[in-house]
């Protein structure tokens, strides 16, 4: 039995467990199916079509066929936006059902899948849709002799392969904007978190959506991602995921149909405190909400804490005190802060990163291993190391759990020179009590996103994404419609 009474409730919801092909929900054509399972108890919810290329290819042929004979891109974009809002209150109408199920298959609280989760998700989804009506072409400067008319048209079918972190946001921040502007889309959610997607494509129906303009395609990403990504009549992909995943998808590209990709990958960001940090409190409860948050697993989670050696010892000691705020518990349980990490499987790679920081020489401060095991579920203990190496695994490779790593430092320019001193370049954060001086770092910073005097602040209206081996590409804001739109010129002669 369960150590958490609420974490298997008696009544599951109805899950959805076929593709979304053309409109309906189908069996895989092969009929194979894998089990979705609770990372809270290590138990079964339900048993999900394992698509594959077959599968791909009906959900591509769907999409095109939805593309060309212009169901969806020919309506005009002020009907696009009726049927989008209405998706987004379909979204918000079935909020306990989607954040349950999230809860259910993903293991975070059911607070944040209600509060954050499911309001994300509608406010993306209302976003895109009032956008697609205020998306203009232009006319060149040309001549008198002509008229040269510059026009925005979507790509055509476009692919969204999403992770299992944040199921249901990821995705609309990449099927949205390309709805919005009339593509086609084919959304391979990732195996371990497929149940919310397929809710979402029974209300994309129930909003308005044509068929075959929006499909969910669940599977491995052996198989129905690698041929989601290699698929010839694929006009583009976008992709969040592992950094090394990313390069595969850049490969399938190169490989096939020169497809645009773009990437949204691996983050090992920097959270610089600086010597004249004002309110260390504020300071320390930020750092642990940065790295504690849903478990730890965000590509962008403060995962070093660079702190100014004049000052660490303190900074050190309040984060430990406040990640014991952050222990994790039962997710269905609205008080719980931190729920289980994806997998069973992931709880053992957190681990043996944290088994490779103690044999590199860090000091585990607080701790380090798993917790709840009589419950059958993956849960980690929120973990802080200290006199972490700038150059050790620890602070080099993504660890993607409630993993913190604190380096210390002399002086901003040290700090800066080790906050980009890895591959990745999604974010970065300053503490400062000088604005001139933190505002100068934060122009040196190689990263995406910087926060100053703040974390993880988070807006539609703002652009997000990443550089160097963080992939390329912006989700949110009004620039997502480039990546799902092309520009053509039209000449006339007068």
């Amino acid at each position: 039995m369960s150590k958490f009474e609420t974490a298997a409730p008696a009544t599951l919801p109805d899950f959805r467990t076929d593709a979304f092909i053309g409109g309906r929900f189908v069996a895989a054509a092969s009929g194979r199916r894998f089990t979705a399972v609770n990372p809270a108890t290590g138990r079964p919810l339900a048993e999900v079509a394992a698509c594959d290329a077959a599968d791909i290819d009906r959900a591509v042929a769907a999409a095109r066929a939805a593309f060309d004979d212009r169901r969806w891109a020919g309506l005009k974009p002020s009907e696009r936006k009726r049927i989008l809002v209405r998706f987004a209150d379909l979204v918000r109408a079935h909020r306990d059902t989607l954040a349950l199920t999230e809860t259910l298959n993903m293991g975070k609280p059911i607070s944040d899948a209600k509060a954050i989760d499911v309001r994300a998700t509608a406010d993306c989804i209302a976003y895109y849709g009032e956008a697609a009506d205020k998306v203009y072409g232009e006319v060149a400067p040309t001549g008198d002799d002509t008229l040269a008319l510059v026009l925005r048209e979507p790509l055509g079918v476009v692919g969204c392969v999403t992770p299992w972190n944040f199921p249901m946001i990821m995705a609309a921040w990449k099927f949205a904007p390309a709805l919005a502007m009339g593509n086609s889309v084919v959304l391979k959610p990732a195996e371990e978190s497929p149940l919310t997607a397929l809710h979402l494509a029974a209300l994309a129906q129930e909003a308005g959506i044509p068929d075959g303009v929006f499909n969910v395609v669940p599977g491995l990403g052996a198989e129905a991602g690698a041929a989601l990504g290699r698929h010839m009549d694929v006009d583009a992909i976008a992709f969040t995921g592992s950094t090394e995943v990313g390069r595969y998808f850049m490969r399938y590209s190169a490989d096939t149909n020169l497809k645009r990709v773009s990437l949204e990958l691996g983050g090992k960001t920097g959270f610089v405190v600086a010597a004249d940090a004002p309110d260390l409190d504020a300071v320390a409860e930020a750092a642990a909400a940065g790295i504690f948050f849903n478990q730890g697993e965000m590509c962008t989670a403060g995962s070093r804490l660079l702190v100014d050696n004049r000052i660490k010892d303190a900074v050190v000691a309040r984060v430990v005190a406040a990640a014991a705020r952050w222990m994790p518990g039962d997710p269905l349980d609205p008080a719980t802060p931190a729920g289980a990490v994806v997998s069973r499987e992931h709880q053992g790679r957190i681990l043996e990163a944290v088994a490779r920081g103690q044999a590199e020489g860090a000091r585990l401060v607080t701790g380090g291993g798993a917790v709840h095991a009589e419950s059958g579920g993956a849960f980690v203990a929120p973990t802080v190391f200290d006199d972490v190496d700038p150059r050790s695994s620890l602070a080099q490779h993504e660890i993607f759990g409630p993993v913190l790593s604190v380096i210390g430092f002399d002086g901003l320019d040290q700090a800066v020179e080790i906050a980009n001193g890895t591959v990745y370049g999604l974010g970065a954060a300053i503490w400062s009590g000088d604005l001139a001086a933190a505002h100068k770092a934060a122009r040196r910073f190689k990263a995406g996103v910087v926060y100053v005097n703040c974390f993880d602040a988070d807006d539609i209206t703002v652009p997000f994404g990443g550089v160097k081996q963080s992939g390329f590409g912006r989700d949110k804001s009004l620039h997502a419609l480039e990546k799902y739109s092309d520009l053509k010129t039209v000449w006339t002669r007068l």
